[in-house]
Formats: C-alpha cells, structure tokens, sequence
C-alpha cells in the first residue's frame, strides 16, 4: 500500500523564508542529528517524490524535503518568479533552519536552483548529487531533429489555458501526468502506486499554475540557448556527482559530454534501465549512492 504524503508521518513543517511561507518535510527526531541534507524535487513532482528515500537516508543524515515556491504546500506567488528567487527560497530556508551548511540532492528543476544557489553562495554547499541534470552545456541540443518533438511541455505549460484544460476533469489531469510520467520513466505505470497522489497534488487550487510558472521564468534563458548555443558561466567547484538514467528521453544520458565545461569536481554515473526518475525507479542504488557520496569527508 502506497505511504500518504498528507499523513503526520512525515513532520509537515512550515516557514517564512525570502517572503513566502516554505513548506517542506523534515524527517527524524526533534533534534535532528548527521549531517543536513536537503532535497530539491523537479517536474511534474513536489516533496513526495523522494518518499522511497527519505526514510532510509534519514538514518544518516538531517532529511528536509522542501516544496519549491509554487510547487506542493508551499506558498505560490502571482508573479512569475525569477530562477534567482527559487536559489534565494533555498539559501533563506537554511538560513531559517539554521543551517550553515547543507548538501543538496536535487533533479529537474531542483537541479536548476541547486546550480543557481551554489554559483551565488558556493561556502553555503557542501556537495551536490544530481539526477537527470539540466544545465547549459546542453545548449541547441534541445531542438535537435530528434529532440525536439519531445519539449512540446515546455510551450503547453506556459499556455494561460493549459491549467483550466487539466483542471477540466480529475481524468484529463490524470491522463496528463500519467503520460508524462510513464514516457519519461521508460515504464509503464510507473507511478501506478501513487499517481493518485499526483493528481490530489496538482489539483490542489493553484498548484498548476504554480508549477507552470517555472517555465515560464526560464523560457527566455532557454531560448537564448535554442538560439545561441551554449553559454559560458563560472565553473561550479563544489564536489558533484551525476546519477542519469539512461532511458529518459527528454534529458539524455549522452548529454553528460559538456559537463567538464560547468564542473571542477564531478563524477558520473549512468543507469541503463533507469528514465527520468532515477531516485523514484531504482531507490536502492540512489540511496546507497547518496550515503556513499555525502559520507566522503569534505573540506569545511
């Protein structure tokens, strides 16, 4: 039986960071012990993605789980943010929990905001651990001949309309991510345990048009890439490891090639008969790389 996201399991917990209200999970004792551990959730996802790991790893580390601006319970702003407000909603989290340093495992969009934070507050970072990583390197690649029949997403969800035509009926919201999510996985029900969860999720007022907002705060850095190509950018120093799914189709395994160019200190890993969400398809090797990874000693 599927855990309940909504269940008091799981230490729901609110606070007032960079002015909106954060919601985010923070599993263990009141006291948390190990080291903090923060784990930043993409799309179509919030906090309840990382459920198959949140358990396990909080044996060894403080586990928050937040749910970016926008996104789950966490409060959603009528103008579209900026990719700089999601790296500011992490870095005042920490600052509010009183976290002078974390590490950070983050996918999709979460990796987007992990690179943002990292580049404005490098000493904040204590290592990163991607799944499925956007990042510039990818450059024209998004609208390759092959490529670009699969970020048609990308265009809906910025459609003023597309929220009421998901919201149309529980089925049409349904018959969307489960799609999405299944294409993307490389599986066939995929989420069959807890695509429910899915659609309560989205189907909470504004959580549509809160997810949608992030691509249409970063369509126009996008398109600057489709246009322009890759584009130069401080190299991130903070100890990084890639674990990508080799099945996933909208961000391919082969893409990894560039990441020299962003990267001081990286480590990849691919997974042959894992998509887009490797930490939700294969929870046992991504809990057992995270462990391995952030138990490394590193320099403070």
């Amino acid at each position: 039986m599927a855990a309940d996201p909504a269940s008091s399991d799981w230490n729901h917990r609110t606070v007032q960071a960079n002015g909106i209200e954060i919601h985010y999970v923070r599993h263990g004792p009141d006291a948390p012990q190990g080291p903090p551990l923060v784990l930043l959730h993409g799309w179509p996802e919030f906090w309840f993605t990382w459920r198959k790991s949140i358990p396990v790893l909080a044996e060894t580390f403080d586990l928050i789980a937040p749910d970016l601006r926008g996104f789950g319970d966490s409060e959603k702003p009528a103008t579209v943010p900026r990719l700089d407000d999601y790296a500011d909603d992490l870095l005042a989290l920490l600052d509010a929990l009183e976290i002078e340093r974390a590490g950070v495992v983050a996918h999709d969009v979460g990796a987007y905001v992990a690179q943002a934070a990292t580049l404005a507050a490098p000493e904040r970072i204590a290592g990163l651990f991607f799944f499925n990583c956007p990042y510039p390197g990818i450059g024209k690649r998004w609208v390759a001949p092959r490529q670009v029949n699969e970020i048609w997403y990308q265009s809906f969800n910025q459609l003023d309309w597309a929220p009421e035509l998901l919201r149309s009926s529980r089925e049409a919201c349904r018959i969307y991510f489960r799609n999405l999510m299944d294409h993307w996985s490389g599986e066939t029900d995929a989420f069959a345990d807890d695509l429910e969860a899915w659609i309560d999720n989205f189907l909470k007022p504004g959580n549509l048009e809160g997810g949608f907002a992030w691509y249409k705060s970063v369509n126009p850095a996008r398109l600057a890439l489709i246009r322009y190509g890759a584009v130069e950018r401080p190299k991130i120093e903070a100890r990084s490891f890639f674990l990508w799914g080799e099945k996933d189709p909208v961000l391919r395994s082969t893409w990894t090639d560039a990441l020299a160019d962003y990267f001081s200190d990286f480590t990849v890993e691919t997974v042959p008969d894992a998509g887009h969400f490797v930490h939700y398809q294969k929870p046992e090797l991504t809990n057992a790389r995270i462990r391995a990874f952030f138990s490394r000693p590193t320099e403070s």
